[in-house]
């Protein structure tokens, strides 16, 4: 233990959710006791099974946090190893110990990394206080899992939130999806940068962006972290513009960093800074949504859609996502998992554009074959960014599941 000054600061702390309703979770209780060694109580319905599990864990993390001493009070309601481990450190932390020490869970298979331009048509918003959510994200099949730093935890839990979606990071398998953090405000987002980058999440969402400086200064910080931790994945970058000010500066926004991979907007917090009210039809935020499209163009990244709040109105999504669509959105955020399958519908091309787009790769791959620099289709010569267009279309299609492959020879970039 620590001299006198750490030892004015110890005192009794919890952690977690407290309740007959709570899933997946459990309460801790840490109260530091000098010189009485380590006990730890655990309270569950399957303490029978588990319980001395449950003591081994906690106790392997009070070593790893360099506790000697002190009461452990656990009352368990199903939690999987990984969120044991992330309570037990938070009320330690709290409780004035093993600030500068962390207490990892065992490391999952890291997934494989992240294009640029991976397809992003749904990212599904998951609390991050909220253990019951992580586990079965990846069966709803959503492109992208957001775990969610900002604004679903409440100011008291930020440090209990960090924690965990940390751990979440390193132990839950989401199969395919993308493991999306969205951090706070700077600078508290920096803290969160510092316990999330060693686990390598594959993009980081900056909320409320409105100045380039700020994706400069993550970019920056991002880059420190990874080369103390030898990290040589790519860590992408979205920031989410909220306010006038954000759409103003979009371009500037979206070419700030090689790491910005696309933009996306906030229209709850944007309708309230213009004093508007947030529409069904959306027609107060075309203006915004069509700049930030062409921003996004502009600098060669992607343009992701806001959420759908009316989960519902499936009907309504429907038609939300296919207008996006038409505007140049290649997706868009869900706050539910009955939201994914709409949106994938909704930016899924047809089968009309999907038979164009395959007949003018088709076109191009024969006149690439016969070393021809015009491509016709019929009576019709296909211009360059036609072509390009239908190469892209062809590749989200095939990404999609929509077609088998991309016709021989064709080339797949953007």
């Amino acid at each position: 233990m620590a001299g006198s000054a750490e030892a004015q600061k110890k005192s009794r702390a919890e952690a977690g959710p407290r309740g007959d309703d709570v899933r997946s979770d459990l309460h801790v209780i840490f109260e530091p006791l000098d010189a009485r060694g380590i006990e730890i109580e655990v309270e569950s319905r399957v303490a029978a099974y588990y319980g001395e599990n449950i003591r081994a864990q906690a106790k392997h993390v009070l070593t790893d946090l360099g506790v000697t001493d002190g009461r452990l009070s656990i009352r368990d309601q199903g939690a999987l190893p990984f969120v044991i481990s992330a309570r037990v450190e938070t009320a330690v932390r709290r409780a004035g110990l093993g600030k500068d020490l962390r207490a990892l869970p065992e490391q999952a298979t890291l997934p494989a990394a992240s294009a640029k331009d991976r397809l992003r048509r749904s990212r599904l918003y998951l609390p991050g206080t909220e253990p019951k959510y992580f586990i079965n994200a990846g069966l709803h099949e959503p492109d992208a899992v957001i775990l969610d730093l900002e604004d679903s935890v409440h100011p008291s839990e930020k440090d209990s939130a960090r924690i965990l979606v940390r751990n979440v990071l390193r132990a839950v398998d989401f199969d395919k999806a993308e493991r999306m953090v969205r951090i706070n405000q700077l600078p508290l987002g920096l803290a969160d940068l510092d316990e999330m980058i060693p686990e390598v999440p594959d993009l980081i969402l900056i909320p409320k962006t409105e100045r380039a400086e700020q994706v400069v200064e993550i970019d920056r910080r991002i880059q420190e972290i990874a080369r103390r931790f030898k990290i040589e994945r790519p860590i992408w970058l979205m920031p989410i513009l909220e306010s006038a000010l954000g759409i103003e500066n979009a371009f500037a926004i979206a070419s700030a960093s090689e790491r910005v991979a696309a933009l996306t907007i906030g229209l709850e917090d944007y309708t309230a800074d213009l004093g508007v009210v947030k529409t069904q039809d959306g027609n107060e935020s075309l203006f915004a949504r069509q700049r930030l499209v062409n921003a996004a163009r502009a600098a060669g990244i992607q343009a992701i859609d806001s959420v759908y709040g009316d989960v519902a109105d499936t009907d309504g999504l429907r038609e939300w996502g296919k207008r996006a669509r038409a505007m140049g959105f290649e997706g868009m955020g869900c706050i539910h998992p009955r939201q994914i399958t709409v949106i994938h519908e909704a930016f899924a091309p047809s089968a009309a554009e999907i038979e164009k787009a395959l007949n003018i790769v088709a076109a191009f791959s024969e006149a690439q074959k016969n070393g021809l620099g015009v491509v016709s289709l019929g009576s019709k010569m296909i211009d360059p960014p036609v072509v390009q267009r239908a190469l892209k279309l062809v590749a989200q299609a095939k990404a999609m599941g929509l077609v088998p492959a991309i016709p021989a020879g064709a080339s797949e970039e953007r």
